[in-house]
Order: structure tokens, then sequence, then C-alpha cells
């Protein structure tokens, strides 16, 4: 008879075992974290270095010892010439170029903290992460630098370009490449880097003001890493399947941006240990998805719901052979169940798999696969076993399963703390638990169901869209009096922002949308925008009626929602 998971883990995390748990502290937090784990990142990439092929781009391909040796290379330069000492935030913002992940390698591995900007960010957005995190040196590509060239000199930072093409005459920049050609050195045993020691810095968009920094440690970010693996482990041990034989290099497409977790650590750093090729695209581009998948032989992919069903509707206009493809995960935002079926008939070897998960918790949470996932689509899976979940009520106290209630979560890969937000963190965390902003319930087997949120959030195609800020952008503009920005169902992307204003003066919607792209990123600017002349209705608090004013917008452009 197969274990049941809770065997399964239990078994694969016993001492002595490679999975094996100890109780321990991380960010002065009690834990579980693992044993045989690298201590750090620098330790991780320095331990998976071999001449396979890591890095696939356009046509460069560069081999895992390749990757390190410039990320070791720009690590001396950063040190030697910038001046990055340890503790040092360095801000990397750009396309999925082979740069990011040098960028990102080279920053970890010294002990400086990688500030993953939001490529797509504007220069208001991009002037306050790097002023907000205090970054030394700003790494970035053409696109970003001509947004950040009017306002470089009051930044006082150092600039480093990549793929360079029309630089903006006032702004002084050292090329990634010409740094590289001075053949600098790639031994780093100078750099003295500890479990504890902060290693990244992710913004995420919250339910009020700019965008939150979460911080991470090297540990954090490993027992996430390894928490996948264990994931896979136990469901093999469960289900009483060995792994498959690896008859050619594993491969993975890597569509989503890497300064998000799923890009950075579900793709980007779970491919060191399994020695994995990462093929990387330019822009999310569903036909050229379906070439790549069967030129470079990709055996997983993983997005959110408009990229898999993208994947889909391409698959099915294709002739390609995409029998490579065993895994398409999900994650940012859920999938529909009509979808979740549909992935191993559009995909002859593939099965599904999903999650839940935040930038604060470095991506891990629960997860489900496989039949699993078939049996049960609107789940979010089982918890991982360096964490644990909790169901609250509004006074925070525990509920039973199957009863719905605030998701709380903590452990092992959950950040230890929002860079310089007191009062975020004030409100975030409670007695050592991480408050998600989340309604959910667990049923009677563990299995998470997420049905609702607290936070004022929109979930755009897995881009968290804070309403406060959007709303803040409408209301600087003078005609705009007041202004409500809430989430409307679309069948793509889950939710789109729609946004109700109230002013005076008549109001040239595309105008407004126009003016907002110049100060926010523009998957932020409201889609739907509906103006009246009499101010937003209340509610007995005084508070705008979000929800009434969502119904009427959602009523007006006949969309079906559950409000």
């Amino acid at each position: 008879m197969n274990p049941t998971r809770a065997e399964a883990i239990a078994t694969l995390t016993a001492t002595g075992m490679p999975y094996a748990l100890e109780q321990g502290l991380i960010n002065g937090r009690p834990c579980r974290f693992f044993t045989h784990a690298p201590q750090t990142l620098g330790q991780l990439f320095a331990d998976n270095v071999s001449d396979k092929t890591f890095l696939v781009y356009d046509d460069e391909r560069l081999s895992f010892s390749e990757v390190y040796d410039q990320a070791m290379q720009l690590a001396n330069i950063l040190a030697s010439d910038f001046g990055v000492q340890h503790g040092d935030r360095v801000a990397i913002s750009m396309r999925n170029y082979p740069e990011w992940v040098i960028s990102f390698m080279a920053v970890t591995a010294m002990g400086g903290v990688a500030v993953c900007m939001n490529a797509l960010w504007q220069t208001d957005e991009i002037e306050y992460g790097l002023t907000h995190s205090g970054s030394k040196v700003f790494i970035a590509d053409d696109e970003r630098l001509q947004r950040v060239a009017p306002i470089a000199d009051r930044l006082g930072l150092q600039f480093i370009g990549a793929r360079i093409e029309n630089l903006h005459s006032n702004l002084t920049c050292h090329a990634f490449s010409e740094l590289l050609a001075q053949n600098p050195p790639t031994d780093l045993s100078w750099a003295a880097v500890s479990p504890d020691d902060y290693a990244t810095i992710f913004y995420t968009s919250g339910s009020t003001g700019h965008p939150k920094g979460a911080v991470s440690c090297h540990r954090n970010i490993i027992s996430a890493l390894f928490s996948w693996e264990l994931d896979l482990a136990a469901r093999q041990l469960e289900l009483g399947v060995a792994p498959p034989p690896a008859t050619e290099q594993a491969a993975t497409l890597l569509a989503v941006p890497l300064f998000h977790a799923t890009g950075s650590h579900a793709v980007f750093l779970q491919s060191y240990r399994a020695q994995r090729k990462m093929v990387s695209m330019y822009r999310w581009d569903p036909m050229q998805a379906v070439e790549l998948i069967e030129s470079e032989r990709i055996t997983s992919f993983v997005a959110p719901a408009a990229m898999t069903g993208d994947l889909i509707e391409a698959g099915k206009r294709s002739n390609a052979d995409l029998s490579s493809l065993l895994s398409v995960g999900g994650g940012g935002a859920p999938r529909a169940p009509a979808q979740v079926q549909t992935i191993p008939e559009a995909f002859t070897n593939a099965l599904p798999s999903t999650g839940w998960g935040m930038t604060e918790t470095n991506a891990i949470g629960t997860g489900i696969g496989g039949e699993d996932y078939l049996l049960r689509p609107a789940s979010s899976g089982r918890c991982s076993a360096v964490l644990d979940l909790l169901i609250v009520d509004d006074a925070g106290n525990p509920l039973p399963a199957g009863e719905r209630g605030e998701l709380r979560v903590r452990g092992a890969s959950v950040i230890d703390r929002y860079w310089d937000r007191p009062e975020a963190n004030a409100e975030a965390f409670e007695d050592g638990w991480l408050k998600t902003g989340d309604v959910a319930y667990l049923d009677d087997e563990g299995y998470l169901f997420i049905v609702d949120r607290i936070k004022d959030l929109v979930i755009r195609g897995g881009e968290n869209i804070g309403c406060a800020e959007v709303e803040a952008a409408l209301l600087a503009l003078d005609p705009v009096i007041e202004a409500s920005v809430y989430a409307v169902p679309d069948a793509r992307l889950g939710e789109e922002v729609g946004a109700t204003l109230y002013s005076q003066d008549s109001l040239d919607i595309a105008e407004i949308q126009t003016q907002l792209a110049f100060h926010i990123a523009k998957f932020k600017v409201p889609r739907y925008i509906h103006t009246q002349t009499e101010p937003l209705p209340r509610i007995a608090s005084g508070k705008i009626d979000k929800r009434t004013l969502r119904s009427i917008a959602v009523s007006r452009l006949g969309l079906a929602t559950d409000v």
C-alpha cells in the first residue's frame, strides 16, 4: 500500500535523508528548514557549475559555467569599481535578458541585495523604487535607462547599461559588455555571506499607497526551492512511481518576467539543481512559444492562466510537435476549472499543476498537480512542509475545516519584513503569522480553496495592482475630484482595472488614460472608466461605496460576476 502524503513527507524529511528538516530560527522566528540545503544562493550557484546549456536567448546559448564566470566577474567589478559592499542594494530592471540572470547572481553571491524592479514601471515608479530602496547601482537595459534619464541627476547613483542603443545625453552609464571585456577575476572567495543575510527585495503592490519592498534572506529563498523539490518527491512516493529516466536535458520556457517570484524562483533559480535549460522570450508571443517548445524540446512551462489559455489556443492552430511538454504549471492568478481539464487534451503528455503563493512567501505555499488537480480543479493544493496555514475569523480566532476566513501563513520562506515600511509590517504580521488578505478555507484533507480577497487589489494576468495607487494617480489629474478603482471580470486576464470618476467637467477618457500612462505602468491604467458629474456614493462610515460602483460597472458592461 502506498504511503499518504503526510507519511511520504515524514519519510523524506527524517534525519539523515536528503530533505531532512530541522527546527531553528529564520529572521528571528521559529521555523522548519532543510538541513542539507545550500546555505546561500552563492553556494547554490557554485555547486551547480557545469558545461550543460543553461541560458538560451535568441541565437545566444550559454552554459552554466559561462554564466557563472560572467556573474563572478561582474561581482568583482561591482566591488572594485562601484564600491558595492556587503548589504548594499543594487537594482535590476530589464527584459528577460541573460544580463538579468548574471546581475542577480553577481549581487546575491557577493553579499549584496538584489532589488528586482518591475520592468513595466514608468519614470515616477522607477524613481520611487530606487530612492526607497537606497540602491547604489542601477543595472538596466536601454528602455529602462531612457525612462530614468530625465531624473538621473537627482538620483545620486551609478548606472550600468545592458544592450544599450541610444543613451540619453545627460546619462553617464557604463556598458555591461565593456565591463566584462576588461576580463576581471572570477574568484569570489573574499565574499562572506551568511544564510540570514538579506538577498533580495521584490516590490509588490499592496492595498494602500506605493508598492512595498518584500525583503528575503538567502535561507528564505533556498527553503522555497527545496520545498518544490520535496513536494515532487513526496508526490512520486505517494503514487508509487519513480522519477522518469532523463533521456535528454530538461528544458523550461521563461515567458513570465524575472522580476516576479514565479519567474525568478520557479523558473530561473529552480533550474540550477535540475540542470535545466532555460529558454527566455523577449516578450510573450504564443505562436513563438509553440515554436520554441518544439525546437528546444521544452519540458515545462509555468505561467498565469491567461498565458496558459493563449498557449492552448496556439497549440490548436499549430501542427507543431509539443509532445516534449510534460508539465504546465500555473500561478499568480487562479485557472478556470474548464482550462484545467483542457491542458491534458491540448498537450499529449502534459499534466497541469498550480499552487498558491505570494511574493511574501517566495512563491511557495500550497501545490497541486496531475490527477489530483484534475479531480479538484478549484483547489490550490496542500501546504508546503516548511510552512503552516491558519484560517481565522474577524477576531483572529482559528476556524475549523470548511469555515471561510482570512488565510494566514508562517514558516521558512516568509519574508523578514517590508523594507522601510514599519506601518506595513505592523499591519501585515501578528504573532509570527503573515496576514495574506485572502479569504479561504481548508477542507478535511487539508486542501486549500481561495474564495475571495480582503485586500483592495486587482489581479490582472498575475500582476497585483493596488487600487489605492491607481486612485492616487487619478486624483492627481486636475479635473478629477473623486475616484474609485475596482476589479472588473475579464475572460482572458481574470480581472481588468475599472474606475468611476467624479468631475464637474466633461472628461475625455482616452486623454485620462494617456496622462496616466506617463505616471504609472500601462498595465495599471484602467481599461474601463465611467465618469459622472455628481459625488460618488458612500457607505455609512463615509467611505466610497466601491462594491456598488463595481456592480454598476459590471452590469453596464454586460459581464458575469459573483459580486
